[in-house]
């Protein structure tokens, strides 16, 4: 009984034939509603979507009124096991180390990186102990600096962003190089270094064009093989001992066969703070199930927050070999805002593309033109430096078009790209356009961009690190070919095999 009336179907004793057909047509589609329902609930379960303790954290992260300093991080680094002076050789007392501090500062991750892999490299080339330091904006600051008008940590802890021996994990088996060490721990147990101008070395070499930087490393190597003092220290106000110059040209490409066995970039991998944000934010442009073979279980998508344990590791937990690319993605890096002006300033210096965008497997080429240069150049040379340096949406959709093309005269149907990401700083409304215009170009399952991310607090300041390993991964990536960011990912997707066909430039 229902409010004094009874169900019909209840009402078995009066139906008439066209009743009873009725009634099985109607039990027939509450049965089809039924499984539709179950079928709803069951995929909307099962759907990878942003865990709600992330919801939560990206809400709480918004409600910050400083960014985050880091201190447990910075915490976990000073508590390394090999700070200990009582440990065998290479390390305790019988450690020999190198700390460049003249690192570079003042400049994005992308310059910071390629830098710290060279000075790494050289390091294990010598069996002294790698002395790591903070990515650093400013060095004297106070704990936050100003960018664009926006408070970011002046300085922030390498474990944050990367793992590996860069920041302190054990070489492979049978390595006799010390590992690494933190610039607090060189300073404590190393009080009066032999400090070292790098303009003794690199005076006539740095601007060289013809002096390959393999022959810059191997003169280093040399000369801290010559030094007995277990303290070496390049001397803060000289230059890089690797510079701007030397990546931003083919000369680095000297350095590939040694880069590319050292563990420094074999057992490179991002932190676990970089690998649990990519987990969490896979599902916008992957279906699950090739969104995390790579990941070891504790780092998958969960309803609950990742452990302090979990988050501060600096053993590389996936390297560039065990990562596989994410079939159907295609990653785009295009830089908006500020770049206008330094891709003004690179046609007018005639600059090439940054070295690791120069390996000759690559299919995209850039031709310096040879009208220009030292200030001035052609509006046609300004044009076509802007067109590989910062694209309009128009030239956006046809390089795209081009590669979809490319990609079926190489593997036919059977590696389709269907979801596009976007690593940019562009702004919200220029995004919008440009996902509009794509999606003209094909039915794509997903355009996202970095704007789409759900970070955490601590994961928002160090997000082009996100970007670079979803770029990494990609099947197909079309980078930047005068921007170090895209020039790292190049490096890592290099180190990781990817199909050289696969990488592309505007």
């Amino acid at each position: 009984m229902l409010d004094g009336l009874t169900l019909p179907f209840n009402n078995s004793n009066s139906r008439s034939p066209l009743s009873r057909f009725s009634l099985t047509r109607r039990c027939s589609r509450l049965l089809i509603g039924l499984i539709l329902v179950c079928l709803f609930l069951f995929f909307a379960r099962t759907k990878t979507t942003t865990p709600l303790w992330l919801q939560e954290q990206s809400s709480l992260a918004e409600q910050h009124s400083l960014p985050p300093l880091y201190e447990a991080y910075h915490d976990y680094e000073r508590h390394l096991p090999q700070h200990n002076l009582s440990l065998p050789f290479p390390e305790g007392r019988d450690a020999k180390f190198f700390w460049a501090a003249n690192h570079v500062t003042s400049s994005g991750w992308g310059n910071a990186m390629q830098e710290l892999v060279m000075n790494a490299a050289l390091a294990h080339a010598t069996r002294r102990a790698f002395v790591f330091d903070n990515f650093t904006w400013e060095r004297n600051a106070n704990e936050y600096s100003t960018f664009n008008g926006k408070l970011i940590p002046s300085r922030i802890p390498l474990s944050a962003i990367i793992s590996g021996p860069i920041i302190g994990s054990s070489f492979p088996p049978m390595d006799p190089a010390p590992r690494a060490v933190s610039q607090e721990y060189f300073k404590k147990v190393c009080p009066n270094p032999t400090i070292i101008d790098s303009w003794d070395l690199n005076a006539h070499l740095r601007l060289d064009n013809n002096v390959p930087a393999l022959e810059i490393f191997q003169k280093w190597v040399e000369k801290l093989n010559s030094i007995d003092d277990p303290c070496v220290e390049i001397k803060q106000e000289s230059f890089q001992i690797f510079e701007i110059w030397l990546f931003g040209s083919k000369r680095i490409l000297s350095m590939w066969p040694i880069l590319s066995k050292s563990p420094v970039l074999t057992d490179f991998s991002w932190s676990p703070l970089i690998l649990q944000a990519y987990a969490d934010n896979a599902h916008l442009f992957t279906p699950t199930s090739s969104s995390f073979r790579f990941l070891p279980s504790f780092m998958r998508p969960s309803n609950r927050p990742p452990t302090p344990t979990t988050l501060h590791d600096v053993h590389p937990i996936v390297k560039s070999k065990d990562i596989d690319p994410v079939t159907g993605l295609l990653a785009l890096h295009i830089r908006r805002g500020d770049f206008a002006n330094h891709c003004s300033h690179l046609a007018n210096w005639s600059s090439d593309w940054n070295g690791f965008n120069k390996f000759s497997a690559l299919p995209d080429k850039f031709r310096v033109p040879t009208d220009g240069g030292w200030g001035e150049t052609t509006e046609t040379n300004t044009k076509m430096y802007f067109k590989a340096c910062f694209p309009t949406i128009e030239q956006i959709v046809e390089k795209v078009q081009d590669v979809l093309a490319d990609q079926k005269d190489l593997y036919g149907n059977t590696k389709e790209l269907k979801s596009i990401y976007i690593l940019t700083n562009g702004d919200v409304e220029w995004l919008q356009r440009l996902k509009e215009a794509l999606m003209q170009v094909k039915k794509w399952d997903a355009v996202v961009s970095s704007r789409d991310l759900k970070l955490t607090w601590e994961a928002k300041p160090v997000a082009q690190a996100v970007d670079m390993l979803i770029g990494q991964r990609a099947q197909v990536f079309i980078g930047n070919g005068f921007s170090s960011l895209t020039s790292n990912i190049v490096m890592l997707r290099m180190t990781g095999n990817l199909h050289s066909e696969d990488t592309r430039f505007w």
